[in-house]
């Protein structure tokens, strides 16, 4: 069964799976607001979302890589929470938002149900930034996807991460189809050379590990505090030679895609 995946902005995606309708990470305030992440650190936001909040429809289900970060969930994306059916996220983040939240711990899995649809959701593990930046970088997941009918593996979506051994570990254990990674390179003047998603040779390096039919770019554009973009990352993909299994959604536009 294919999927339909309509990339908003940054990590914002809706994911469409038979009657299911889930929303990653959900930012949709307009642009020109700054905002503060803590430790001195903090962003201006770009560009408007390719989708309206007011026109998403129904949402089964938001997967929430985490809640403390406003380019991955903004003042309007907050708002819209409790009108979806279900909320995934961060143990810690469940704590905070209360109301629809359910936290998942690493490799926790639930079932999302909807008619003749249903998807075995598990939480993977996430690292938003090296060791010297998790006290404030906080708690983050990722999430797999799996349903029948998967003919080649399941739906990765890295959440906001670095490359370091949990993402080995989530090759150990699935079969992925379809990678979409988190990439960019968040950081920030303050922090220097620490950063706080995959630049383009962890994407690369992720890429290799997992070993992917299809590697879908997301959170790299939108945002001030990404500082590669679509050009930079494509030009370390196609030189590692994964740039075939590069796809480039257009924002705002619903894509089939084969798993």
């Amino acid at each position: 069964m294919p999927i339909r995946i309509t990339h908003i902005s940054a990590a914002t995606a809706l994911l469409e799976v038979g009657s299911l309708r889930l929303l990653t990470d959900p930012v949709f305030d307009p642009p020109g607001g700054k905002y503060y992440f803590g430790w001195g650190t903090g962003s201006t936001k770009l560009t408007e979302p390719s989708v309206s909040i007011e026109t998403l429809g129904n949402i089964d289900a938001v997967l929430l890589s985490h809640d403390h970060h406003d380019d991955n969930l903004d003042k309007a994306g907050r708002a819209f929470l409790p009108k979806a059916k279900r909320v995934l996220t961060t143990t810690s983040g469940e704590k905070r938002l209360r109301g629809n939240a359910e936290g998942m711990a690493d490799w926790q899995s639930t079932i999302l149900e909807s008619g003749n649809t249903k998807i075995k959701i598990t939480a993977t593990p996430a690292q938003h930034g090296n060791l010297i930046a998790r006290p404030f970088a906080g708690q983050t997941i990722g999430f797999m996807l799996e349903w029948e009918g998967q003919q080649n593996g399941a739906l990765y979506i890295t959440g906001d991460t670095i490359y370091y051994h949990g993402i080995d570990a989530v090759a150990e254990r699935f079969n992925v189809s379809v990678a979409m990674l988190h990439l960019g390179r968040a950081s920030f003047p303050i922090t220097g050379p620490i950063r706080f998603t995959m630049d383009a040779k962890d994407g690369v390096k992720a890429a290799q590990k997992l070993n992917p039919r299809t590697i879908i770019p997301i959170h790299y554009e939108g945002w001030k505090h990404f500082v590669q973009g679509r050009e930079s990352i494509s030009k370390e993909f196609e030189a590692a030679g994964l740039g075939s299994k590069v796809r480039w959604l257009t924002l705002g536009e619903p894509s089939s895609v084969e798993i």
